[in-house]
């Protein structure tokens, strides 16, 4: 149980707020519609008239139940299945949404014994307890909360931005559109098996045999090729797992290609930076000698829808396998250098933007811990 500092109020919320729902329907978006909608979800579809003319904080009722929340100050419609908070009595709007969207979820849950909420029933919100500090104090506390969404929104911008770019980049470069200073030499037409020493397949080691498994070799599935550059694997196996198996080891600097997997993970390319076996799901390809390893990663995620369709013609039965990756064309610099000169310019970019989803990541987590802090009391905002 919480204890808030002795001068803050309790009250709940139906004291301190205005419950209601929206009226509108799915069926009623449009397409760049001039006031925002919000539906039972966390994007905000349009619509060309509205129903609320308000600060608000929004909620789901349904279909995302305590883990859907939208703040809102002006003219907008709701979902009839989305409740809409307002008109606050001796609480700041901002401050509301910040400790509303907190805690609702834990206050919801209360109400069913099953893993997950199916829906939100109005009692939930108005019999919720609801802690006022002095008005100021959440005032003070809604602003420094606020700083920290304006931070991570920015970098939000700022990484799709550096992603439009690296795409852009991808396409010019590996398709020699864009020639980088110095270079000028001629580019070559080749196929997967002649730019490769090598494409590895791999298998599974009997799951019933239990010294198999869980020793020191890494085993990858394609489950992990979400990583663009691959670290970390599935599981691990035992060396006898491996010598009594079809799974092979892939060498560090390996360009992974996923066979097989569910939704959009077939034809996904990613980078092997450590030595590790494979299962079946996926297939390694070794650079010859005269290509640029991280050059042929980049190719081949780059040719990513091509793969996809590939898999799916009448040969690729719904997955792809060496015969059909060996015989795909490719165009490539003659010259390794400049091979090399482009794989950098494109490592550098992934570079950057993966700096900046770890910077977004850990203002996310320095702002959890400063909600806990300022919403319970255990750190004060001078006033």
């Amino acid at each position: 149980m919480v204890t808030y500092p002795s001068d803050w109020e309790i009250s709940q919320i139906d004291k301190i707020a205005d419950i209601t729902t929206g009226c509108r329907d799915v069926k009623d978006s449009v397409k760049n519609g001039k006031y925002p909608f919000y539906v039972r979800s966390k994007d905000v579809e349009r619509i060309n008239f509205y129903d609320f003319d308000c600060e608000a904080v929004l909620t789901a009722g349904d279909g995302g139940a305590g883990k859907i929340f939208h703040y809102k100050n002006g003219k907008f419609a709701a979902h009839q299945r989305v409740y809409v908070i307002s008109k606050f009595e001796k609480v700041d709007g901002k401050y509301f949404y910040y400790f509303f969207s907190k805690n609702f979820l834990q206050e919801v849950e209360k109400y069913t014994a099953k893993s997950t909420v199916d829906s939100v029933r109005r009692p939930m919100i108005a019999n919720m307890e609801f802690p006022l500090p002095p008005f100021k104090e959440q005032q003070a506390i809604a602003s420094a909360l606020s700083d920290f969404d304006e931070h991570i929104d920015n970098l939000s911008e700022l990484i799709e931005k550096k992603k439009a770019i690296r795409e852009g980049a991808l396409e010019d470069l590996l398709s020699g559109r864009t020639r980088l200073d110095g270079f000028d030499g001629e580019w070559i037409e080749s196929t997967i098996e002649d730019s490769t020493k090598e494409i590895i397949t791999g298998g599974t080691p009997s799951t019933t045999v239990d010294k198999y498994w869980g020793g020191s070799i890494p085993w990858l599935a394609s489950t992990e090729i979400h990583q663009k550059i691959i670290t970390r694997a599935t599981k691990n196996i035992t060396k006898i797992g491996l010598n009594n198996s079809s799974s092979k080891m892939a060498p560090k600097d390996s360009v992974l290609i996923a066979l097989a997997g569910q939704g959009k993970t077939r034809g996904t390319a990613a980078f092997l930076a450590y030595p590790m076996a494979l299962n079946q799901s996926l297939a390694a390809l070794v650079a010859a000698d005269e290509t640029d390893s991280k050059f042929l990663y980049y190719l081949i995620e780059n040719m990513y829808l091509e793969l996809r369709e590939l898999s799916s013609g009448d040969g690729g039965r719904g997955g792809l396998n060496k015969t059909l990756i060996k015989n795909i064309n490719i165009r490539l610099p003659r010259e390794i250098k400049e091979q090399h000169a482009i794989a950098e310019v494109l490592t550098a970019m992934d570079e950057e933007i993966e700096s900046l989803k770890i910077e977004k990541e850990k203002m996310i987590q320095i702002k959890e811990g400063a909600m806990d802090d300022l919403l319970i009391g255990r750190v004060r905002l001078k006033v």
